[in-house]
């Protein structure tokens, strides 16, 4: 079979998908994929043929970073946000119709088409375009529901969520009429989420059931239309890991800080405070710099510096885990079976958090609003024998990555067929 695979966002976005097409490649199918221009040499290192799909994601993460800041910090400036605003959106309509070139040439007899967490609005438009089947991959659930937004009652929550799908609609509406125009389908009467679940759509459920207690009960009525397979990475090691698992041995297990693809907007006062609070803790530190540059700054004996290391290997050997709140690192430090902290950067991030925290296996606080203070507190808090009992609990109901890829694929194999003999 000739299957599409579309993925847009950072690494940690973008590595589940790589995960499925690397897997239904081995198999002996014709993979696709379609990624942003500078994770392109990502995807094809795992084997698979690969085009550039929408803008680089360094041409709008900091923009994407200024933006939830001044949200969350200094809402009350409208104009600032505006701005920011208006760079965010004209940036998402460039790469979306980018997308569609790239996917309506990709797509042209394929069997399916499969679609990452983002941008999933192009991806429906073009498998529609061509009659062909729809799979989208969620790293959370992002269908309307009663339990991701935890701090509500579940009807009000389910309501916030189908409302916030229209409003991403009519946001969206100028690009997607104008995409939909060019296909030659007619303009569109409702939100994306509806329109691929009325097409008979899989969506698949890349993180674990057990992190969302009764939302399995709450889509069964969708009949195995949103299957959980657990979170999909690929673990890959680093050149840094033997170092990090030497230094880790060397002393008491440290707190690891991660920060993903996410921009950190001042690395050295990022490190001054760690340093800070894990001195008044009595604990060592390990900084995981991913994308954010940790060249400059200063040199603490408890705190190591690193860039990029494998989280499988190396947060099960710390005592608790602090990250920005992505769902490939949530999962990996869930899996892990240790505390976690997570001091997110944007609305998504905040959600694991407030999820974390509903589990008791951690806590979640913004990172425009951590301070010295908050940061000891927050792991005093999660550092407490109660918090690592829960934790490891709750990794041992995890499913193992090999597992989760294996479920993805034969879930997109088993749609691909029943659709094309249907």
């Amino acid at each position: 079979m000739k299957l599409v695979l579309a993925s847009y966002g950072t690494r940690g976005d973008v590595e589940p998908c790589v995960v499925v097409g690397r897997e239904l490649l081995r198999r002996g199918h014709d993979v696709r994929m379609a990624v942003p221009p500078d994770l392109v040499g990502f995807a094809e290192g795992a084997g698979l043929a690969t085009a550039a799909y929408g803008l680089n994601t360094q041409a709008w993460l900091d923009v994407y970073r200024n933006f939830w800041t001044a949200f969350f910090r200094k809402f009350w400036r409208i104009q600032d946000l505006r701005k920011l605003w208006r760079e965010m959106w004209e940036l998402s309509d460039q790469s979306w119709a980018q997308m569609n070139t790239t996917l309506t040439s990709l797509a042209d007899g394929a069997d399916v088409l499969f679609a990452g967490q983002s941008y999933q609005e192009p991806a429906a438009n073009v498998a529609e375009h061509y009659d062909i089947p729809l799979v989208t991959l969620h790293h959370v659930p992002m269908r309307a529901n009663g339990q991701l937004v935890s701090i509500l009652p579940s009807p009000l929550a389910r309501s916030a969520m189908t409302a916030f799908d229209w409003l991403a609609w009519r946001l969206n509406k100028k690009v997607d009429d104008s995409q939909r125009r060019e296909l030659g389908l007619p303009k569109a009467t409702g939100p994306s989420p509806r329109r691929i679940a009325d097409r008979g759509s899989l969506e698949i459920q890349g993180y674990d059931e057990v992190c969302f207690p009764g939302l399995a009960a709450e889509w069964a009525k969708w009949d195995g239309q949103r299957p959980f397979v657990g979170a999909l990475t690929m673990e890959l090691t680093t050149v840094a890991d033997d170092e990090v698992a030497s230094w880790i041995a060397a002393g008491t297990p440290p707190i690891c800080f991660g920060f993903g693809s996410m921009p950190v907007e001042s690395p050295a006062d990022t490190v001054e405070m760690i340093s800070a609070a894990c001195a008044e803790l009595g604990e060592r530190a390990l900084v995981c710099a991913g994308s954010s540059d940790f060249s400059d700054v200063s040199h603490f004996d408890h705190v190591k510096v690193v860039g990029a290391v494998n989280y499988a290997a190396v947060f099960p050997a710390c005592r608790a885990v602090v990250h920005h709140g992505g769902s490939g690192t949530t999962a990996a430090s869930l899996r892990a079976g240790v505390p976690t902290l997570i001091l997110s950067m944007d609305v998504n991030q905040t959600l694991w958090g407030g999820q974390v925290k509903r589990l008791k296996v951690g806590t979640g606080r913004r990172f425009s609003a951590t301070t010295r203070e908050s940061l000891v507190a927050d792991l005093r808090r999660i550092l407490a024998p109660q918090y690592a009992t829960r934790a490891r609990a709750l990794g041992a109901r995890m499913t193992k990555p090999a597992e989760s890829v294996v479920k993805a694929a034969d879930l997109v194999e088993s749609f691909a067929r029943s659709r094309r003999f249907a």
